[in-house]
């Protein structure tokens, strides 16, 4: 078995979400649920081993992609900016339950790649606190410090909305992921500030325009971390070769991510999408940028993944495939955790 460490799910949405309805969401993980993607149990039957748990704020309604029209497109209208107020507010809530999470035994919170090696060794889920979109931060970075030194190691400016640092891509098929603006000025110093303190940069849902400012601010591997390939699905969502390149020259790494409407030619929702897409996506990702560039970032609990996967302990059929398509132990190893720990590590200051 490969363990993995996964570039990202939102695990913590559905255990707030969990809270939210007065259920346990320390027990529903340490015991396990049917609900969702990852768990405890789920979590050891597939090999994942830990990962980058995002902070995500949901939007005011529920997040629903527009359906196609009669030539298979799609533009799901960009959700409205978030008030601050209230997005602290359930970030502190998310970021509560991961420290009760940790207390009972359930998982290890990890600040670095020494402490997700311990964790792994030790047969302990690895959980990285990640934010994805900022709309908790203040425009003087002050909450910024405070979660830094709660342990939150990684975040991406924007979700696909835009806020007082960036602006996000939209849903949307077939699109250019070149769809607006990029970093406002107050994101500028939000890439200076995270290179400064150690807290890795995501680029998983910014626009080009912003992909491009981020490369050319921080001194820092470009990471998006739940990503896929623009020429195979073009959604808005995936990565031009042209990004990929400049990833690739910064040394970092794009995960796939598992959603199939970013793996599948048609870029529908359908959870009957074969691992075959998968392994293309990664296929053409090695081609362009080595093999040190690839890794894993699912988007469990935050997408529908394909129905061979359905969950997080169905993560080693993904790397089966793979070895059936011809990677070795050692490339494999890379994909399913090694590459995440060497950018995180040059991320992280170490």
């Amino acid at each position: 078995m490969q363990l993995v460490f996964d570039g990202h799910n939102d695990v913590l949405l559905r255990l707030w979400r969990a809270h939210s309805a007065g259920i346990d969401p320390v027990r529903q993980f340490i015991k396990g649920t049917s609900e969702g993607h990852i768990d405890a149990p789920r979590a050891k039957a597939g090999g994942l081993a830990g990962g980058l748990c995002a902070i995500y704020i949901p939007s005011m309604h529920d997040f629903v992609l527009t359906e196609p029209d009669a030539r298979g497109h799609y533009n799901t209208p960009m959700d409205t900016p978030l008030p601050r107020a209230s997005s602290l507010d359930i970030a502190l809530q998310m970021a509560g339950i991961a420290f009760r999470l940790e207390r009972a035994g359930g998982w290890r919170l990890c600040r670095s790649t020494t402490d997700i090696r311990a964790a792994m060794k030790d047969g302990a889920f690895a959980a990285v606190l990640h934010m994805e979109g900022c709309e908790a931060l203040d425009a003087d970075l002050a909450t910024l410090e405070t979660l830094y030194a709660a342990g939150l190691r990684s975040l991406g400016p924007v979700w696909s909305r835009h806020n007082i640092f960036g602006h996000g891509v939209p849903f949307a098929y077939p699109m250019s992921p070149d769809t607006g603006p990029g970093l406002t000025p107050l994101g500028f110093e939000l890439v200076r500030a995270c290179n400064k303190l150690g807290i890795a940069i995501d680029l998983a849902h910014i626009t080009e325009k912003g992909f491009w400012d981020v490369a050319r601010t921080t001194d820092k591997p470009l990471i998006a971390s739940h990503s896929n390939v623009h020429a195979l699905t073009p959604v808005a969502r995936n990565l031009t070769d042209k990004q990929m390149d400049a990833i690739k020259e910064s040394k970092g790494l794009v995960g796939l991510n598992y959603a199939v409407t970013m793996l599948r030619d048609d870029a529908r929702d359908f959870a009957e999408t074969p691992l075959s897409d998968m392994v293309r996506h990664i296929d053409y990702m090695v081609e362009r940028m080595g093999i040190d560039c690839v890794a894993l970032g699912s988007d469990f609990d935050g997408a529908t993944v394909p129905a061979e996967i359905a969950d997080a302990s169905g993560n080693q059929n993904l790397i089966e495939a793979l070895r059936l398509a011809g990677y070795g132990e050692a490339d494999l190893a890379k994909i399913a955790r090694e590459n995440w720990l060497r950018v995180l590590g040059s991320a992280w200051h170490e």
